[in-house]
């Protein structure tokens, strides 16, 4: 994984998403430190967070990337990559746009720097 890659991952895994839609956190915000004030989501929503998160920064890191792995980045994220019987699922590499395999360009639904599909 890249080191641009690996420093996203990190910042992702370090931040407690458990309060994410009720507050405006600080970067590597963590409820211990503020006493664990305010609602909090449960751990299925916080996952889920999470997760969306990961697929946001996958989806930009995949297209500068040719190399970026979706499935060891999300591992580093934090995002749990395993079905229950121990293979990868699926619905990782399905939370980002792809065609012919190729991640299309942030902020668009197209593929090429000019808009143009592969």
């Amino acid at each position: 994984m890249s080191h641009i890659a690996r420093l996203h991952a990190a910042e992702i895994r370090n931040h407690d998403w458990s309060d994410a839609p009720f507050r405006i956190d600080r970067a590597g915000h963590d409820r211990a430190d503020d006493g664990g004030r305010g609602e909090q989501l449960t751990a299925t929503e916080t996952d889920r967070i999470r997760m969306n998160v990961m697929w946001v920064t996958a989806q930009v890191l995949g297209y500068q990337d040719p190399n970026f792995d979706v499935y060891e980045f999300a591992e580093a994220c934090g995002v749990d990559t395993r079905t229950r019987s121990g293979r990868l699922d699926g619905g990782i590499q399905a939370g980002v746009r792809l065609l012919d395999g190729r991640y299309a360009r942030p902020g668009t639904r197209e593929y090429g720097e000019y808009g143009e599909r592969y």
